[in-house]
């Protein structure tokens, strides 16, 4: 059964150190979050049960690239929210957008297909992934992701996200409204 745990693991022990240092920044910035661990999400019915306990929907996050895989997005938007390449493509002006590959998440952002998170922009230091965030996203209090990792997911106030977190790690944001119909 999962459950909510304010914080940090009480021991490291099999813990990975991308996970672990993203708590250890978390708790450098002071920033307040809750954590539930669980078995990788492999069904929409995984996903509901890890949001039923953390009392928030987690967000969908797409690490992009154009054609050329020359520029990298990372998109955070409503779980819910269907995603189409045609719509993000002509608010950003790039042509023919597509995910990118599990080498460059990891290269990028430290990430592992399937634990992609606004976090994994801490181990982006030279700025080359664009944060793109759906306007929908910004009125909502919490917002749900992964410390870099799939098997645990962290509650987060999105104001701490975004007025805190992507200062500290250098990076903004730009607003992008998906309609998604």
């Amino acid at each position: 059964m999962m459950e909510l745990i304010n914080g940090r693991p009480a021991a490291d022990g099999d813990r990975l150190p991308r996970e672990l240092r993203v708590y250890d920044f978390l708790d450098k910035l002071g920033i307040a979050y809750s954590r539930v661990d669980h078995a990788p999400a492999e069904t929409m019915e995984d996903c509901k049960a890890i949001d039923e306990v953390l009392g928030t929907a987690m967000c969908k996050n797409l690490f992009l690239c154009n054609r050329q895989k020359t520029r990298f997005y990372l998109l955070l938007m409503p779980a819910d929210k269907p995603f189409k390449t045609k719509e993000l493509s002509a608010q950003i002006n790039a042509a023919r957008l597509s995910f990118a590959s599990g080498e460059h998440m990891l290269a990028y952002l430290d990430i592992q297909p399937g634990a992609v998170s606004v976090l994994g922009l801490m181990n982006d230091t030279e700025n080359d992934v664009t944060l793109l965030v759906d306007e929908d996203l910004l009125q909502s209090e919490t917002i749900g992701c992964h410390p870099c990792v799939n098997t645990s997911s962290l509650l987060l106030k999105t104001d701490d996200v975004l007025h805190t977190f992507l200062p500290a790690v250098r990076h903004s944001f730009q607003t992008v409204k998906l309609v998604g119909e």
